[in-house]
């Protein structure tokens, strides 16, 4: 497989355009699945608080010797502050408690999980990711779900828009308004839930499968890939050696324009998520 390429964010870091995405996996099963990656060569992992499993992130970090050193260093680390604990003091100790469980020094990337714009603390949650970011402590800051009207009164208030904006993005909900939005504004866009939880797999009558059986791959990988092409960062998740392995093994081939464009025609009205204008992960 050929190695996973960086995007270059607008602090001057570089993520791992492929990381493994770790929601709903158990924590007690989620060292082994995060050694596992790290063994593949995945050097991008994405937690949360919300997920409950930061602790088995760490342990799998720790299994696999890249929670210290120049093998922390090597690999980007993401998690996500609850929506229930946004606030300047409340984000504080949040991060204290959360870098405690993952065991390391230091994360790559800090993000507010959901902007809650009913009860909107965003501004004041930022001052305190701010703070960390001059302590070292985190080292890019980020947003998840975030709307343009939610990036806009953000930088209305803090002069900053985020490095990246993690949102729901595959072939049948591809926000491509919130996309360009954010690229004209040097925010890195980067999809979960890259495959509609399986679901964009079958859309299209045949599309993604005729793609894939041209390409000789596995329709996940026709749609990982069309992420790629697309300059977009994902974090397709698996439990499975094998699956990972394949979800990272997508330079072997490209889309040919016409290919692409049958999947751009994918596009549809229906997100597989919650709405970011009215939902918490408390």
């Amino acid at each position: 497989m050929a190695a996973v390429p960086d995007i270059e964010l607008a602090d001057g870091r570089r993520i791992p355009q492929i990381g493994l995405g770790v929601l709903r996996i158990a924590d007690d099963q989620t060292g082994q699945v995060v050694e596992s990656a790290l063994s593949l060569g995945y050097r991008h992992i994405d937690t949360a608080a919300g997920y409950q499993n930061e602790a088995g992130v760490g342990r799998g970090l720790k299994a696999a010797g890249y929670d210290t050193g120049s093998r922390r260093e090597s690999i980007w680390l993401t998690t996500k502050l609850r929506d229930s604990e946004q606030g300047y003091d409340s984000a504080l100790r949040a991060f204290d408690r959360q870098i405690g469980l993952l065991g390391t020094d230091y994360v790559d990337m800090y993000m507010i999980h959901w902007p809650t714009p009913f009860d909107w603390r965003a501004a004041e949650t930022w001052k305190a990711f701010q703070e960390l970011r001059q302590q070292q402590r985190v080292r890019t800051l980020g947003v998840c779900n975030f709307l343009v009207e939610d990036l806009e009164r953000l930088h209305r208030e803090t002069g900053e828009y985020p490095a990246v904006n993690q949102i729901e993005l595959h072939p049948t909900w591809q926000q491509r308004d919130l996309v360009a939005f954010c690229r004209s504004r040097k925010i890195a866009v980067e999809a979960y839930s890259p495959l509609a939880r399986g679901a964009d797999l079958s859309a299209g009558q045949g599309v993604i499968d005729r793609i894939a059986e041209e390409k000789g791959c596995s329709p996940a990988q026709v749609v990982l890939r069309w992420h790629i092409e697309n300059g977009t960062i994902i974090i397709p998740k698996s439990v499975h050696a094998e699956r990972q392995k394949e979800n990272l093994d997508l330079f072997g081939f490209s889309l040919t324009e016409q290919e692409r464009a049958a999947i751009d025609a994918l596009d549809g009205p229906v997100r597989a998520g919650h709405d970011p204008r009215t939902y918490s992960y408390a």
